[in-house]
């Protein structure tokens, strides 16, 4: 059976005449998975999310529900301050620094009120009365769109003071970054925000969801995250995890490139293709007199994967994968933005010349050897 799309994140946006303006979000049902949410206390909005088995979208793919409930719920102080006293916040990862990668600028560019609604019910799920937007500094106009957004959402009480009569305020910023490629991980990421070097911090001991942004409790998701959160009070945990394969529900966002003939974005549920489902029947193959020789999943900073590679695998291994064939994000590979970038190599000099383009960009960012990059950590 061909792979077929399963758009859920993307299923506006690919509307004709869809806008990003509020007013046509809540013609199309935006903003009804808050009032489902705010209707509930904030530690059954926690259970719903770990019950969907919902995993992040940025890196790891941990399970978003369990890092929430890392935040400490026993301190006996108010809810918003969960540490010894300390606010919590929450944190969006929104700089798509990885080459090739371009998911989370489509939301934000496209359909930005839905990853402020997901931002929404995980702050109330938190408690956090401050959130942050850490965009990719390139990205001017995605960020002039966001803060418009949030404008319009505090107009309409989604945001801000008393968020729908609920008693319940939060705050949203967009800050934007310096280009620094470092950033992508969230430690450094939370140093910028603060306004010093894009430096990772060493864990221990700081786990952002202890010592987070100015050493208070934080919780960092990437930013398909937060619309995933959206459709998962949608839905209500145990209909969503039915989306997916057990461990990974909900869709994946496939970013395809190279020279295939329908390059571009596909949400398809999770495990249900295999790589070269979604290379023919969904981008319908190489372009003609090509042949698909290599494929860089999930950013160009993982291993290049050949085709007709063949990997030893013991018994365990086979039974955790499953399946080899399906794509199990969490399994194969690190998940580093999660995206699918093919690169048709056609000849083996070809391949020898990006390997070294991508060799050289990884020194000149100083990942090859962490603390020397100057460039990864303070921006071009």
């Amino acid at each position: 059976m061909p792979a077929v799309e399963r758009p859920l994140i993307y299923a506006n946006l690919r509307k004709p005449g869809y806008t990003v303006d509020i007013d046509c979000y809540l013609r199309h049902g935006g903003y009804e998975a808050l009032k489902k949410a705010v209707a509930l206390k904030p530690e059954d909005v926690c259970k719903e999310v770990e019950v969907s088995g919902l995993r992040g979208r940025g890196g790891a793919g941990f399970p978003t529900g369990m890092k929430w409930k890392f935040l400490d719920r026993k301190s006996g102080k108010p809810a918003y301050l969960v540490v010894n006293g300390k606010p919590a916040y929450l944190v969006v990862n929104a700089d798509e620094s990885e080459p090739g990668t371009y998911k989370d600028r489509q939301i934000i560019y496209q359909d930005p009120h839905q990853m402020l609604e997901g931002i929404a019910i995980t702050a109330w799920a938190i408690q956090a009365k401050q959130a942050f937007i850490y965009i990719r500094g390139e990205f001017i106009h995605g960020a002039k769109i966001l803060e418009r957004a949030i404008a319009e959402a505090k107009a309409k009480g989604f945001l801000g003071q008393n968020i729908l009569g609920s008693g319940y305020s939060c705050e949203v910023v967009v800050h934007r970054g310096g280009g620094c490629y470092v950033c992508g991980e969230e430690t450094g990421l939370i140093e910028s925000l603060e306004g010093k070097r894009g430096y990772p911090r060493i864990k221990p001991p700081y786990f952002p969801a202890v010592l987070g942004l100015y050493n208070c409790p934080t919780i960092v998701n990437n930013a398909e995250t937060m619309a995933q959160v959206k459709h998962v009070l949608a839905f209500g945990g145990a209909e969503f995890a039915k989306i997916g394969i057990p461990g990974d529900s909900g869709t994946h966002i496939w970013g395809v490139s190279g020279l295939v003939k329908r390059p571009g974005l596909y949400e398809i549920e999770a495990g249900k293709a295999t790589f070269g489902e979604l290379l023919y029947d969904l981008c319908g193959g190489p372009l003609d007199g090509r042949k698909i020789k290599a494929i860089i999943p999930g950013g160009s900073s993982t291993k290049i994967l050949k085709v007709g590679e063949r990997f030893k695998l013991t018994r365990e291994r086979v039974r955790q994968l499953q399946q080899s064939a399906l794509m199990q994000l969490r399994r194969i590979m690190t998940e580093r933005q999660k995206l699918l970038t093919p690169e048709d190599v056609k000849k083996n000099k070809l391949a020898e010349a990006r390997s070294e383009v991508l060799s050289e960009f990884f020194r000149s960012k100083g990942i090859a050897v962490p603390a020397k990059g100057r460039p990864g950590r303070e921006g071009l």
